[in-house]
């Protein structure tokens, strides 16, 4: 196969075929009662959803317009910042010993929800970056259609597996969960290598406002969350779910929907960063956690010891 047709056959059939295999596994580990978790926890899913849904935008926008990005770049930034969550923030929420339940609530409603919010806000994106009269246009109406058909379409049918064949379900999203994180890796490779005459260029360019986005969201999620009360695990969820964005879902975005490479390369170098960062964060999260643990069992044995 020559690199041409590689290239389109990743694009028109590998990546669309990978995302609705990991948005399947999202809607695997779901349940109806995921959804009435909103009424159960309003606080805390409100603030969550709060923070992915307004202001992860705002702070990307505002990012994207002061750090004198090129175009391309800064319609990447907001690509990013319009698809929160995903099975990546599940995963690493688990492993920060946060609410798994609470991570895997925000991202299913935010999926339906940005299904409708990503055609109307990236169409503004493309204006306001790339210029009225600029080549890349964006059908809202098909754009949701296309969202529908990769993410709410999959969702469910993982779903129906879930609600009619539980075991399989269970033994199937633990493979499709590893799965995502591979493919996401391998993203970024094929990225890399299709790109690599200016993959040094855009990591220089983009580097530092994918730190301060990834970091700055990480934090606003952290400390909204404790001002409002939220107890640690609650916190640790919002903080993860903030901070690590659908990024396989922005390059489908940027390599389809608007068939530019450049686009793409803010997610991907992103995706690098944010890793590093979820790294760090569930060693600090986990060490939180052992240290609170042990303050309890502490407490326990010295309330035994007065009796």
């Amino acid at each position: 196969m020559e690199g041409v047709e590689l290239v389109t056959f990743v694009n028109s059939k590998v990546i669309p075929i990978g995302i609705f295999l990991i948005m399947m596994g999202m809607g695997l580990s779901l349940v109806t009662n995921d959804f009435k978790r909103v009424v159960k926890y309003p606080k805390a899913v409100a603030i969550g959803l709060t923070n992915q849904l307004i202001f992860l935008p705002l702070v990307g926008f505002a990012l994207a317009t002061s750090m004198s990005l090129e175009p391309e770049y800064a319609v990447g930034v907001m690509l990013l910042v319009l698809c929160p969550g995903g099975t990546t923030s599940n995963l690493f929420t688990y492993l920060a010993k946060g609410d798994v339940a609470l991570s895997v609530t925000m991202t299913a409603i935010a999926s339906v929800i940005t299904v409708f919010t990503i055609p109307i806000v990236l169409s503004f994106s493309l204006v306001y970056f790339m210029g009225a009269g600029s080549e890349f246009q964006l059908p809202v109406v098909k754009t949701m259609v296309s969202l529908i058909a990769l993410t709410i379409l999959p969702v469910s049918v993982g779903m129906l597996i879930k609600r009619y064949a539980p075991t399989v379900a269970d033994k199937t999203q633990v493979m499709v969960s590893r799965f995502g994180v591979i493919f996401l890796s391998f993203l970024v490779l094929f990225l890399s290598y299709v790109q690599k005459d200016i993959i040094v260029e855009a990591l220089i360019a983009t580097g530092p406002v994918s730190l301060i986005l990834n970091v700055s969201t990480m934090a606003l999620g952290y400390y909204t969350s404790k001002w409002f009360g939220l107890n640690p695990a609650q916190r640790r969820s919002i903080t993860m779910e903030v901070g690590l964005q659908n990024s396989t879902l922005s390059m489908f975005m940027a390599l389809t929907l608007l068939a530019n490479y450049k686009m793409s390369l803010t997610p991907a170098i992103y995706t690098l960063i944010m890793f590093l960062t979820a790294g760090i964060m569930v060693r600090v999260f986990s060490a939180q956690h052992n240290k609170a643990k042990q303050t309890e069992i502490d407490s326990s044995v010295m309330a035994a010891r007065r009796l």
